[in-house]
Formats: C-alpha cells, structure tokens, sequence
C-alpha cells in the first residue's frame, strides 16, 4: 500500500522500476521532471487513477474527485485545463442508481471548473475481482496567457529562466504560502469510513482550482505551485527541496489545521501535515509579491484561510519547521501516507 501512497516509497518505486523503462522522450517538461503534469509543444497533459473508499463521503465522492484532481495537477502547471478523457473499470452487480450518482457528480464538477469530458473508455470486471469501482481521468490543457503576465512580473524581482511552474524553480528568499488548512480531505474519509465522530463539520475540501489560480496568476509573481494532495504538505515541500536544491523553513504555527482535524491526529497518532488534500494550493511566490498573492487567496472562497508559513532559504538543503515551542526540527518526507485510499 505504501507503493502507491504518494510518499518515499512511491517514489522509490517510480524512479527504480518505471523511469528505468518509461520516458527519456526530451519533451519539454517530461516524465523524469516528475511535475504534476507533462508539457509538449506547450500542451500539458496528465493523467490519474482513482480509486476511493468510500466512493462517496463528506463533501465529495469519487467523481469529483477525478475531475478535480485532474484539472488542479494541469492548472498548477501555468496551464488552463481544455479537455478531459474518462475511463471507468466496475466490478460486476455495482449499483447503477450508484453509477449515474458519480456521473453526475463528474458533470456538475466538469461545468464548474468549465471543462468537458470528450472521450473514455467502459470496463465491468468479474466480483471480486476489484473493489467496486475504479476511474481513470487524463486532461489535456494549453499554456494561460495568464502566465506571461506572471512570469513577467517575477523577471523584475529576481532571475528567472522557466516558462513554467516547477518544483525546481524555487530560490533563496521565495515564500511559501498555502490556501487553507491542511488534513481536511482525509481525516472527513477517515471518520467516515471508520465511523469515527472526530467532527461532523470535516468535509473533504474537494473542489477545481483552476480559476482560482488564474487568478493569481494576473497578479503575478508566482514561480511554483502544487496541490498537495498524496503525502500532503510534508511530501509538497520535499519535493520542492529536493528539486529546487534549496532549503525550505516553515512555522508550525501559521500553518492552518482545523481544530477538528488536531485532535484527530493527536489521537490518532499520525502527522495532519503528511495527510492529503484535494482543494488546496501550494504557491511558491517572490517576496517582494506574497502580500499581494496572500491578499488576492484571501478574497476568494477557497482561500479565505490562506497563510504565508515560511521561506526558501540557501542555508541547508532540507524541510525544516519551527515549532509551537520555538524548537526548530526536520520535516521529512513520509513513507507512505497514514489515511490510504483517498484518491
């Protein structure tokens, strides 16, 4: 399970078993920039598998889910999602009242984010032979023209050579601000699932992004985003760390959780920040810029919890967070994640 969670095991698995066969084509941005999406001929593509349990929870269900998740992983490329394919594989006597629940949930959220599906594929498997429903969306999207206002305005704070949104383009002195609080999307499956009664106002933060990112887009600055969804925030500023080959320090307390959310970590025993999220942004933002990102989140819906909760810095090469009690400890990346099956 750890394989597929999204955290250093996943990884592992990725670089050792599938780029050793797979990639290696010199597009743009390829399959080795392990990005959230591809660029080609300035087309990005992507491409996700969902399988969820349960298929329908607190704010959501699991075809929300896959239009979401496909349409925020183009969007934080710099890109503006065109088009959608959709390929369902279901197991033998799934309810069908069931079925049209989750298609119409994908074509409520297709028309929120202003996308369509166009083409897909149908499979029923044998009983038994898969856990109820599985659901793949792949998303095509083109370059926002949005994104030449942005990468403009951070060519007149600091050196910047990219034409797109990448892990690898933080630098020393950049902040980190997020949208909104961390966890909510899994600990709402969680207790649901488990039948836990942590909180009956967690709901899944599910949602498309795409607009809002447009938005702070237009008012510039931004050299890398990311929807921290498997792994979560911890597994976000990693992989920024790693690529970017800075160091990233974060304050435990601007770091938005909800309450709720605490103290079902806290009893849990598991760390809310490597718990995924599925409406949420990571923005890397020039300095000089983040009070004017930070203001234009906080305006919206989706971002009204924004915080700035940290800096790049060159003084190591790791994930450090300052802590409620002023001590200061790594943030590593997880293994795997602690709430598996939640995208």
């Amino acid at each position: 399970m750890a394989h597929g969670a999204g955290g250093h095991m996943m990884q592992q698995l990725v670089k050792d078993y599938i780029l050793k066969y797979l990639g290696g084509s010199g597009v743009e941005v390829p399959l080795e920039a392990l990005d959230d999406s591809a660029v080609i001929d300035d087309i990005v593509l992507k491409s996700d598998c969902h399988t969820v349990k349960p298929l329908f929870f607190p704010g959501g269900d699991i075809g929300r889910l896959a239009i979401a998740g496909t349409v925020n992983d183009i969007a934080v490329m710099g890109a503006e999602p065109r088009a959608l394919t959709s390929g369902f594989v279901i197991e033998e006597g799934f309810p069908l009242t069931d079925f049209e629940k989750i298609v119409r949930s994908m074509g409520d959220t297709c028309r929120e984010a202003g996308v369509y599906v166009i083409t897909g594929d149908t499979k029923v498997v044998e009983k038994g032979a898969l856990d109820k429903f599985v659901v793949n969306t792949s998303g095509i999207g083109r370059r926002m023209e949005a994104l030449e206002r942005n990468i403009a305005e951070v060519k007149k704070h600091r050196s910047f050579d990219a034409r797109w949104l990448l892990d690898s383009n933080l630098r020393a002195g950049d902040k980190i601000i997020v949208s909104g609080t961390m966890g909510d999307h899994g600990i709402a499956l969680l207790s649901f699932r488990e039948g836990y009664d942590f909180d009956s106002a967690i709901l899944s933060d599910v949602t498309p992004l795409n607009k809002l990112i447009m938005e702070l887009l237009y008012v510039g600055g931004v050299v890398s985003m990311k929807d921290p969804t498997r792994g979560g925030l911890a597994n976000t500023l990693n992989e920024w760390s790693e690529k970017s080959h800075v160091g990233i320090m974060v304050e435990e307390d601007r770091i938005p959780i909800r309450e709720g959310v605490r103290a079902a970590c806290e009893m849990l025993g598991i760390e809310a920040l490597e718990i995924g999220n599925e409406g949420k942004v990571v923005v890397g933002v020039v300095a000089q810029k983040a009070l004017d990102v930070l203001a234009a989140l906080r305006k919206t819906e989706q971002g009204r919890d924004a915080e700035i909760i940290g800096e790049v810095t060159d003084a190591f090469t790791s994930v450090v967070m300052e802590t409620s009690v002023g001590g200061k400890r790594i943030l590593p990346p997880p293994v795997g994640d602690p709430i598996p099956r939640i995208c």
